[in-house]
């Protein structure tokens, strides 16, 4: 079992690249709250680390989760998978999985001040893996099932702003934390999208949002969707770094300019391929911000 779950995380989810991801995502959302609420001073333990794993085991989750609800159609379209292939098998998963959750489970019992958005969160995610007991409705419609699922990130950086908020003693219902609610999910939105805009003549029969309205308005819908991002970015780094306010106007810049370029021509690349670098450009950017505000102060 341990030598085909290594085939499994290998391909599918790197386990140390997804913590690191985990830390990140808690790390970003937990600095910029408390930077924009003018704390300077953390009490940094093991309420962060459980916080961090948290986010990691629960992208393990809707990792497995999803191989499960896609396991017919990837038998069609990716039969070279890990779990359509047979490398790892179902029962694999399960106990993998399990295990990472209930370590999960205690964890934030025993350590964090959150548990309600701890089991809102596991409660979103589970009624996920089930369509929201609707998936002859929400399978075969792709907008539906973005408007119902993606949302997810939304609720992980609920979760941690929860968190932040009551330890700190912050109140919760301000602008700050609204936007920051906000800026983890658009990109995790405009990839969802993105991945799913092909040329004309690459289109297969798996359904894409370029099959459904066309490549030039699905790509003008996200070329808008960055654009929106940017501006919470550029609001929450504002009192922190004017650098960074320069950057983000420079990237988003370039990413507008990649846009127009692939509506004009999309066989010249693919737009996911531009919207990963711009999304993993961005991303450094605001780790950047914070760590040169904690080390110097303001800009």
């Amino acid at each position: 079992m341990i030598r085909r779950l290594n085939i499994y995380f290998r391909e599918m989810f790197p386990l140390i690249p997804r913590f690191l991801l985990g830390a990140i995502v808690f790390g970003e959302i937990y600095f910029m709250v408390l930077l924009n609420y003018g704390i300077v001073h953390f009490n940094i333990g093991i309420q962060e680390f459980v916080g961090a794993y948290t986010v990691f085991a629960f992208y393990m989750y809707l990792r497995v989760a999803d191989d499960f609800k896609d396991y017919e159609t990837d038998k069609r379209l990716f039969p070279n998978r890990a779990l359509p292939s047979g490398k790892v098998n179902k029962r694999d998963l399960i106990v993998a999985c399990t295990l990472a959750q209930v370590i999960a489970f205690i964890l934030n019992v025993l350590y964090m001040n959150n548990t309600a958005f701890f089991l809102f969160l596991y409660g979103y995610g589970f009624l996920m893996s089930q369509w929201f007991f609707q998936r002859h409705k929400i399978q075969p419609n792709l907008p539906l099932a973005l408007v119902t699922h993606n949302p997810v990130q939304i609720i992980i950086n609920l979760y941690i702003i929860s968190f932040t908020c009551v330890k700190y003693k912050l109140y919760p219902f301000t602008y700050i934390t609204f936007l920051v609610l906000w800026t983890l999910y658009f990109p995790s939105l405009i990839w969802e999208i993105s991945r799913k805009i092909r040329a004309p003549r690459e289109e297969t029969e798996y359904v894409t949002y370029s099959k459904l309205f066309g490549y030039e308005k699905a790509t003008r819908f996200v070329m808008i969707l960055t654009l929106t991002d940017i501006i919470t970015n550029i609001i929450l780094v504002w009192n922190l770094n004017k650098i960074s306010v320069v950057a983000f106007i420079g990237i988003v810049s370039w990413m507008t300019i990649k846009f127009l370029q692939y509506i004009k021509d999309p066989y010249q690349y693919k737009i996911v391929e531009k919207v990963e670098r711009y999304t993993y450009i961005q991303e450094t950017l605001m780790l950047l911000t914070v760590a040169i505000y904690l080390m110097i102060g303001k800009i």
